[in-house]
């Protein structure tokens, strides 16, 4: 591209200047010469200077001293160091002339950046210009048409553009400036680029060379492999050979096996084919057996419901017995106690009496029976006892004869042969006790207890033959034609029969069965046994009491014909333990064979020997049986022990194994010898006859062993004893044997420190007379073996405990003090009495050396390569004389360990102290291969030092463990990505430590953006540790971050991590990138407030930070759409979630915590807690049935022995009848106990199942709110950031990120802890719904909460809208722990809608919020008599009428209303009764127009009554209400109001009611009001006014009727008005049922104008009749002139009543009032 004339001379800069200023970016490391450039390196280059190439030359030498490349010398054809230094040189200068080319484009980029900013600016200049010339014009423009608002406005505008187009002239000199030196910068680049490209010519020469150099190496190398590829295929075709050849023979194995195999598995498949027939044969009886056993168990609960049936009809009849035995008592004490009611007695203290002394004799009664039945369980006990001991005594002399155990005791000392021979012959009341015993077993069907000893004897054998490992897997292949014998219910006769044969057989005199005569076959005698076993000799070794042994035996005809064998039996001793399981073969050809099972039962802890008696027809013959109990049998591996000659000052130790290889375990003790010449002899007769004294020890020991156990059985009876009672003796009788040898151990040590100490005097005196007088003290100290004993000491295993079969190793440690011969006897003791104490000898010699080292194994302990590491040798001399010392060290050490001085003169008894110094270097495994072991690292080193006139030099050792210093990484390059400047990247690497020492380590010149963790990079690495090292990334600024973190150890060894990371500016920023919330409980909410902010207003990247992602574009500006996208179902909440930010704005963000508990567990505890409690409920009731169970049996029992009889006479057989007792006892119990189980059908039922309202779900959330354990919770909530606004038709659109790196993080850390305020009731909701309340209706509801916590709570209440709907009743209180308390919420509401509302229960550490919520609902409730007038006409006095008028609630509630009646209540109390004044005489207009309380009844009750009057109607139905009049004395102003009111004091209607009532049948209604009427203003009724008189008349009664006619149009219309005579129909008898009405004067009332229709009539009870009085105005009458009429009228019913009717008549205008009218 062209360059630009430059405005300033160009001037010389040196490189150096570019490299101060613009340091390299890239780093080299050449891994030929290990050479690494930094940036802080200049860029020299000068030929002429050789001190430079000299001191790389050397400095490449030093580092490369260990490689040997012969090639590089061979093509330079200089020296190996000189060829070195040019490559080196080659390479630098290869990267210094990059760097130089990476400046030049450097510059050359900013030359053109410049350019392109000062070309913008210049445009923009130009914009600016023109902007300003339109605006001065429109400014011209509008002065002159005189608007000065524009001219100020473009004024301003132009004032800013002038501004602009300053500062964008200011920006264009800076950029030229800028653009100057750049260009500047680029030229002075060039020119050093210029003056190097004589050396770029050279550098690419070189390169050119090394590249052919590497090529001919690679050749090289191609020919090696090429060779060793060749040798290997050899190899391989030569390996291949031989396997085949291998796997030839193989095949031929495999072939002549696989023929053998299918022969043997033809011969096999025919005994297999047996065996499965006989397994079938068996099955099929097993399962007709179960098939019979099925049948007897359906029989058995067949039987059980008809007993059950049986039993309920019982209990039925009983319960109806006692029922009817109770009414008898009840109706006897009736009639006692009126019989003594009738005597005059107290019948309920004579009742109570009786009854105490009833109870009293029935207390007294049942202490009698309960004394007798504990007499009798007492009895029957005894007698229990008795036979118990009788058994005993019976199978004791059964099992061991009294004169055995009397020749047992007599005759210990006689061999085991006489003891033989003395039991065979038995005398007479041994036979007779045998006899009995055979009578009894004979016998054993009648007696219950000896069938269930055999069946249980039959079923251990049958057991044990399942059990016994001598059985084969496949019993076929050895027994063809034997088939096993099982025992069984049917065969238990059989069974008893053989055994009674069998012990008749064992009556026999032993060694006395048929003797056949000589035989000769072939000319042959035949002598010997005719058959011969094998085993020979029957051996059952180490066996346990109760324990059952298998032995198989074959026996072989060795005759020399056909012959057989019969089963005699065997000898005595072993009858009671020894079965046989023998079936005769037949004939036997000779050299055949037979199997026979021998099972040994022992019963007893002792030896036993016996013989299996057989006959044949060449003779008889016997199999020997040995049973032996479990012994110890100990020995030593040696009993000498010589340790030899050795050094003062040494240790030397021996180890003697003791072994057991008996089967009996034993305590052991080492007791130091007080008998040297018993133990000196003993060892010398070992050393004589070893084998004597072992067979000797041997009969010893079993001999011990016979009479410690027949003086165990001689104490105890053997039928009692059991395997248990014997180890417990044994277990109790090792402890005092070990304590004994402890005791004697303790003493031991006591006397062999006090001879210790002698013989460590006399050592000491020794030495010194040697010194003195030359040796003849040390012959008087070898002489006495007693001096020197101390010297050999026994190891820390002095005592302890050897197990069968089992070994143990002593050690003998012999530590010469003195010179001379040490000797040291001891013997090995046993808790086992039987065991004879083994004697041991020790012998040892020690000499003097003048000359040794102090510290003969020198430990230098862990060494690192390249360190230098001392320590000292010290030299003891003992010598009177000075002595040269000469310290060597092998050849191949010589070079990494080294000793100062190497040569030195000790003087007499002193010391002489040598420095050791050890280099190791890397070579040191090439060099002492032998020493040193490289996978382990460990050195051992033999160094000696030779002493002058001593032929025998001293060694000592040196031992290290070497190791490297290398600290390692996991990798060599970390890429944090891309990080957000508000956010932080973290990364781990894994730091080892490879050597096998602690190490320290720090991470040195940390940039700013980049954090070590933990410990700020410092720590300390243990040996082969590996530690997780943080490295934290955050980011300043946008851009791209490429750097180098350099961890040093402790020894100054630098370890670099290359990291490399994009720094990102998103458009929006949080306010917090981090929300800490409190500690918040659950049912609880923290809140937090942050902001969105979108700062990015201005693409000028110079005045301020801008939106890119690395080197990339700026963002634009522009609005941004934000959205957080928080976890489902989790704890937080954000609100809003996504929304739009305008530049230079912010939008406010609402984080929430609300924990809570996971639906799913909660679930799961319910159905936890379900299981639990049907798991506690089954335990119960498995304890209830067994404590009935167990009183049911003791009930059984009780029963069974108040059955018993009386006990037998002692020494007299039992009667047979109580066998059948025990039998009928058992068939009881089992009838009481085949009452089937209780299966519970409780099945755990699936958690999905349990619904969140329940009360399985509110027990489930209670228990884990109470055990709620605190947890930490972290979120990190991404933010996705968009690039614009959404498009139009979606605006609710979720944000398209144009990269996910604009992301931003909201990180939220929230703690949850255990509630201390939970809700008790209402299965633990926090939400009350009142649902629909009726307007004005109070509803109260109560809510329990509960301090869970360990502290007292002091709460308070928010405070609920004062005009709202809900209120709090009660006031709160401090809860203690675990105490509840309970909130009274009410709810009226005032309109009809729904309310919601929220209080909140606040305590010290928690907010608990309770949700009200409900709806007011209007009630609509409507009256079926819609007038407001009800009125009840004319009735008798004292009578009553009713009406009835309906309430309908046609609402969506219940609805509760109330009737009032206006003279009931209190504001009208007062002017009730006949003080009250008709409307008449009302002071004014207004009162006249509403009804007041009328006439009230003189007895005080009320007129009208209505029932109901109040009541609950339900939603859809109606209430009828009732109105009665009841009046009780005349008056036709009877008159109340009715009202009818809701709840909320809403009116439904209101009525006015009203009634007549007359003391006769007649009446006459329709005139108008007269003045006061009589009833309201007359006092109440005296009693004399009653009785009147039939000669008083009474006045007639005025009534007014006022007529109003009106001119119409010159004419005169007349006027109309009506009266009624009406009849009341009355229940009462009456002497007339009708009225009769007739009028008088009626001439001068027609004369005046009026006309009366009718004048006359008769009305019918409870009607009415009209009379009608029609006025037409004569002729000549004035307006507004008044006629008057007075005429009387006459009603007669019951009685005579005359009514004096005024009649009034007036004519007006038509304009008046038209209600005068009438």
């Amino acid at each position: 591209m062209d360059v630009p004339a430059r405005d300033s001379p160009s001037e010389e800069v040196s490189i150096s200047s570019f490299r101060s200023e613009y340091p390299p970016v890239d780093t080299w490391k050449d891994e030929e010469t290990g050479d690494e450039g930094t940036r802080a390196e200049t860029f020299r280059e000068d030929p002429a200077q050789p001190t430079d190439a000299a001191e790389l030359s050397l400095e490449l030498d030093a580092t490369n001293c260990a490689d040997n490349d012969d090639d590089l010398g061979e093509d330079g054809g200089r020296s190996g160091k000189k060829s070195y230094a040019e490559t080196a040189r080659m390479f630098k200068l290869r990267r210094n002339l990059d760097q130089l080319d990476c400046f030049h484009r450097q510059k050359e980029h900013n030359v053109l950046k410049a350019r392109e900013e000062l070309k913008v600016c210049r445009l923009h200049i130009s914009e600016l210009e023109r902007q300003r010339a339109r605006v001065e014009e429109e400014i011209e423009q509008q002065k002159e048409d005189d608007n000065s608002a524009a001219v100020f406005r473009l004024r301003a505008q132009h004032k800013r553009l002038c501004q602009e187009l300053q500062q964008e002239e200011e920006l264009e000199s800076h950029v030229a400036t800028t653009l100057r030196e750049h260009e500047l910068e680029m030229c002075q680049v060039e020119v050093e680029m210029g003056r190097f490209s004589l050396l770029r010519v050279e550098v690419q020469e070189d390169e050119q060379a090394y590249q052919a150099l590497q090529a001919q190496r690679g050749e090289a190398r191609l020919q090696k492999e090429y060779t060793s590829t060749q040798s290997l295929q050899l190899r391989t075709q030569c390996l291949k050979a031989r396997q085949a050849a291998t796997q030839k023979e193989e095949e031929t194995d495999y072939q002549r096996t696989t023929e053998l195999a299918q022969a043997s598995r033809q011969k096999a498949a025919l005994y297999l084919k047996e065996t499965i027939n006989r397994m079938h044969r068996e099955e099929a009886e097993k399962e007709q057996q179960s098939r019979g056993l099925r049948q007897k168990r359906m029989q058995a609960v067949l039987s059980l419901k008809a007993n059950i049936a049986c039993t309920q009809e019982s209990l039925r009849a009983q319960q109806t017995r006692a029922r009817a035995q109770a009414w008898r008592q009840e109706e006897e004490e009736r009639q006692l106690r009126e019989s003594l009611q009738t005597q005059g007695i107290n019948s309920t203290k004579y009742m109570y009496q009786q009854k105490k002394l009833q109870e009293f004799h029935q207390k007294k009664e049942e202490f009698q029976e309960k004394q007798k039945s504990k007499r009798v369980e007492i009895v029957s006990k005894l007698l229990l006892e008795e036979e118990l001991l009788e058994r005993r005594k019976r199978h004791h002399a059964l099992l061991f004869p009294p004169t055995q155990r009397l020749e047992r005791l007599a005759g210990q000392e006689r061999s085991p042969e006489k003891l033989l021979q003395s039991l065979d012959p038995q005398p007479a009341k041994t036979k007779e006790e045998e006899r009995k015993r055979d009578t009894v077993f004979s016998d054993s069907s009648s007696s219950s207890e000896l069938s269930d000893q055999e069946e249980s004897r039959d079923l251990e054998e049958e057991q044990g033959l399942t059990d016994s490992l001598a059985q084969p897997e496949f019993t076929g292949l050895w027994d063809q034609t034997r088939q096993v014998h099982q025992s069984t219910p049917n065969e238990d006769a059989k069974s008893l029969q053989s055994r009674a044969e069998r012990r008749d057989m064992s009556l026999l005199p032993v060694g006395k069965p048929p003797v056949a005569g000589k035989r000769v076959i072939q000319g042959k005698e035949f002598k010997g046994s005719p058959f011969i076993s094998k085993p020979e000799i029957i051996l059952f070794k180490d066996f346990d009491v109760g324990q059952v042994y298998k032995k198989k035996v074959t026996l072989t005809n060795v005759s020399y014909t056909t012959n057989y064998c019969k089963l005699l039996g065997v000898t005595m001793d072993l009858m009671d333990f020894i079965s046989i399981s023998f079936e005769p073969p037949g004939p036997i050809s000779a050299g055949m064979a037979c199997d026979m099972q021998v099972i040994f039962q022992p019963m007893m802890n002792k030896d036993l020997k016996g013989e299996v008696q057989f006959v044949s027809a060449a003779g008889p013959f016997s199999v020997p049986i040995r049973c032996t109990i479990k012994k110890c049998d100990l020995s030593v591996d040696i009993n000498l022990i010589v340790f030899g000659t050795h050094v003062v000052g040494q240790t030397i130790s021996r180890a003697i194994t003791l072994t057991n290889r008996g089967a009996l375990g034993t305590c052991f003790t080492l007791v130091s010898s007080p008998w040297p010449s018993l133990a000196q002899s003993q060892l010398q007769a070992q050393a004589h006859g070893l084998s004597q004294a072992s067979s000797a020890s041997t009969e010893l020991s079993q001999e011990r062993s016979t009479s410690v156990a027949a003086a165990s059985d001689s104490q105890e009876s053997p039928a009692s004893r059991d395997s248990g009672e014997l180890k417990s003796e044994r277990k109790s009788q090792e402890p005092l044997l070990v304590s004994d040898s402890k005791q004697s151990g303790a003493q031991t040590p006591a006397v062999s420190e006090t001879l210790g100490g002698v013989e460590a005097a006399s050592g000491r005196h020794s030495l010194a007379s040697e010194q003195q007088e030359g040796g003849p003290a040390l012959k008087a100290s070898t002489e006495e073996p007693s001096d020197s004993s101390s010297d050999i000491t026994i190891g820390e295993v002095r005592e302890g405990e050897v197990g069968p079969f089992e070994s143990v190793k002593l050690e003998i440690v012999f530590t010469p003090t003195v010179p001379g011969e040490a000797k040291l006897d001891f013997h090995i003791k046993f808790s086992d009495p039987t065991c004879e104490p083994i004697s041991i000898g020790v012998r040892g010699t020690a000499v003097c050396v003048p000359v040794w080292v102090a510290q003969p194994s020198i430990v230098l302990k862990i060494c690192m390569f390249d360190r230098l590491y001392q320590d000292s040798i010290v030299v003891q001399s003992r010598a009177s004389t000075a002595l040269r010392l000469t310290f060597k060290v092998c050849p191949e050490l010589r070079n990494h360990m080294e000793i100062l001085p190497k040569t030195g003169y000790i003087q007499a008894r002193s010391s002489f102290n040598a420095k050791l110094k050890f280099l190791p270097r890397r070579s040191l495994f090439e060099d002492a291969k032998t020493f040193f072991d490289s996978e382990t690292g460990v050195l051992e080193v033999p160094l000696t030092v030779q002493v002058a006139d001593q032929v025998r030099p001293v060694p000592f050792t040196v031992h290290a463990v070497i190791t490297s210093s290398d600290l390692c990484f996991d990798r060599t390059e970390v890429d944090f990505g891309h990080c957000s400047i508000y956010e932080s990247v973290k990364t781990s690497v894994r730091l080892t430590n490879l050597t096998l020492l602690p190490q320290d380590f720090g991470f040195l010149s940390i940039p700013q953006f980049v954090q070590v963790q933990p410990n700020d990079g410092f720590g300390t690495l243990l040996p082969l540790e590996t530690l997780e090292v943080d490295l934290i990334f955050s980011a300043k600024k946008a851009g791209e971050y490429s750097f180098q973190l350099n961890c040093k150890s402790g020894i100054n060894r630098d370890f670099p991590l290359a990291c490399r990371a994009v720094g990102v500016h998103p458009p929006l920023e949080l306010s917090h990138s981090l929300v800490q919330f409190g500690a918040t409980a659950v049912g609880d909410c923290s809140t937090a407030v942050l902001h969105v902010v979108n700062a990015h207003t201005s693409l000028n990247e110079f005045t301020h930070p801008v939106p890119r992602i690395g080197r990339d574009p700026v963002a634009p500006v522009g609005p941004r759409l934000f959205a957080f996208t928080p976890p489902e179902n989790s704890e937080i909440s954000l609100t809003p979630r996504t929304g739009k930010v305008l530049p230079g704005q912010r939008c406010l963000v609402q984080v929430t915590f609300r924990p809570r508990l996971c639906d799913q567990a909660i679930r799961e505890e319910a159905v936890r807690l379900l299981c639990r409690s049907e798991e506690l409920s089954l335990h119960e009731l498995e304890r209830v049935t067994k404590a009935e169970g167990n009183r049911k049996g003791g009930e059984q029992e009780g029963l069974c022995k108040r059955e018993a009889p009386t006990a037998p006479q002692k020494g007299k057989k039992p009667p047979p009848a109580r066998p059948q007792a025990k039998q009928t006892l058992k068939e009881k119990i089992s009838k009481v106990s085949i009452s089937p189980k209780t299966d519970s059908p409780f099945r755990a039922p699936n958690p999905a199942d349990i619904q969140s309202g329940s009360e399985e779900y509110a027990v489930g959330r209670a228990s884990l709110l109470h055990s709620f354990p605190e947890h930490y919770s972290r979120y990190v909530i991404p933010c996705f950031v968009s690039d614009g606004e959404p498009p139009q038709s979606d605006l609710q659109a979720q944000p398209s990120c144009s990269s996910l790196l604009n992301t931003l993080y909201l990180e939220l850390h929230c703690p949850a802890v255990r509630p201390p305020l939970v809700v008790a009731s209402s299965n633990g909701q926090t939400t009350i719904n009142y649902h629909q309340v009726a307007v004005g209706q109070k509803v109260v509801k109560k809510l329990t909460i509960q301090n869970i916590s360990q502290e007292a709570l002091e709460l308070r209440s928010s405070v609920l809208d004062l005009s709202g709907p809900f209120s709090l009743l009660n006031a709160l209180r401090r809860l203690g722990p675990g105490a509840t308390h309970t909130l009274l919420l009410a709810f009226t509401p005032a309109q009809g809608k729904r309310y919601r509302e929220t209080v909140e229960i606040h305590s010290p550490n928690m907010t608990l919020e309770i949700t009200l919520c409900g709806m007011g609902v209007d009630p609509l409730l409507t009256s079926s008599h819609q007038a407001g007038l009800m009125d009840f006409g004319y009735m008798l006095e004292k009578e009553r009428a009713s009406q009835v008028f309906k309430l309908q609630n046609t609402s969506s509630l219940s609805v509760r209303f109330s009737v009032l009646l206006h003279s009931l209540s209190l504001g009208c109390k007062a002017l009730s009764g006949a003080d009250s004044f008709p409307a008449l005489l009302s002071p004014g207009p207004e009162e006249q127009t509403h009804s007041t309380v009328g006439t009230q009844n003189y007895s005080g009750r009320s007129v009208f009554n209505v029932t109901p009057i109040e009541g609950t109607i339900a939603p859809g139905k109606s209430q009828d209400i009732t109105v009665t009049f009841l009046p009780d004395h005349e008056s036709l102003h009877y008159s109340d109001i009715l009202k009818v009111e809701l709840m909320n004091k809403s009116t439904v209607c209101v009525m006015v009611l009203k009634g007549a009532a007359r003391s006769h049948i007649m009446y006459l209604c329709g005139g108008d009001p007269l003045a006061v009427p009589t009833d309201a203003v007359h006092p109440l009724p005296a009693s004399g006014d009653s009785e009147h008189t039939v000669d008083c008349e009474k006045p007639p009664l005025p009534v007014l009727l006022t007529l109003r006619g009106v001119y119409r149009e010159g004419a005169m219309s007349p006027a109309v008005r009506e009266l009624e005579v009406g009849c009341i129909c009355s229940t009462q008898p009456m002497a007339k049922k009708n009225v009769e009405f007739s009028w008088e004067g009626l001439q001068a009332m027609q004369q005046r104008g009026f006309t009366v229709e009718p004048t006359r009539g008769t009305v019918d009870a409870g009607h009415r009749r009209t009379i009608t009085v029609i006025w037409t105005p004569p002729c000549g009458l004035k307006p507004n002139e008044v006629v008057q009429v007075c005429a009387p009228l006459t009603l007669r019913g019951d009685e005579t009543e005359v009514y004096s009717v005024t009649l009034l008549a007036l004519a007006s205008r038509a304009s008046q009032d038209p209600s005068h009218t009438n």
